[in-house]
């Protein structure tokens, strides 16, 4: 299902590939990735993953603006999610050695502010997830007779746990950051 959408939305040099990493759409391969369930797979689960994530070809096709944005906090969560690592380690050694304890709360303080950036993409994740769910593959698979009438309930559900993932990724995110923050009083 992955390639023929892509054919017919003409997503020119999107791939699809098997992979163990996750569903997910690449934008820097420009391609649809699919676990082995859902790559070889022929449940309502696999034909709703699949157009889903061809939903997120789809907004990097069109130039979506959210898209674009959350590719770019992707990339800069990628880089503050290792220096938080770097700095949540280092803090304690380092404000020994200031021999302060002002140094180990500017330290935690900083690795705060980078941990934020991760709970930023989560929140602006959310409506793109939404948009490709609900927007993009639930009306393809309907308008395409992909699904028949009486599955599409069982689809739509399918589609809202995905989006649920999404958003107990943002609230675990938050609550990470709330424990960083509360370390602090």
């Amino acid at each position: 299902l992955a390639r023929h959408l892509i054919e017919r939305f003409k997503l020119d040099g999107v791939s699809v590939e098997q992979t163990e990493q996750g569903d997910h759409y690449d934008p820097a391969e420009k391609a649809v990735r699919l676990s082995s369930d859902n790559y070889a797979g022929r449940s309502l689960t696999a034909v709703a993953v699949a157009a889903h994530e061809v939903s997120h070809a789809l907004q990097d096709a069109y130039g979506e603006r959210s898209f674009r944005v959350w590719q770019q906090l992707a990339s800069l969560a990628r880089v503050t999610d290792r220096m938080a690592g770097v700095f949540f380690i280092a803090a304690p050694f380092l404000a020994i050695l200031a021999r302060t304890p002002l140094a180990l709360v500017a330290l935690i303080g900083a690795g705060i502010a980078l941990l934020s950036v991760r709970v930023i993409v989560t929140l602006v994740s959310l409506p793109l997830e939404f948009d490709a769910s609900f927007s993009k593959a639930l009306p393809i698979l309907r308008q395409g007779s992909y699904v028949a009438d009486n599955d599409m309930p069982a689809v739509r559900s399918i589609l809202r746990a995905a989006a649920f993932t999404y958003l107990a990724a943002s609230l675990m995110s938050l609550v990470n950051l709330a424990r960083w923050v509360r370390m602090l009083r």
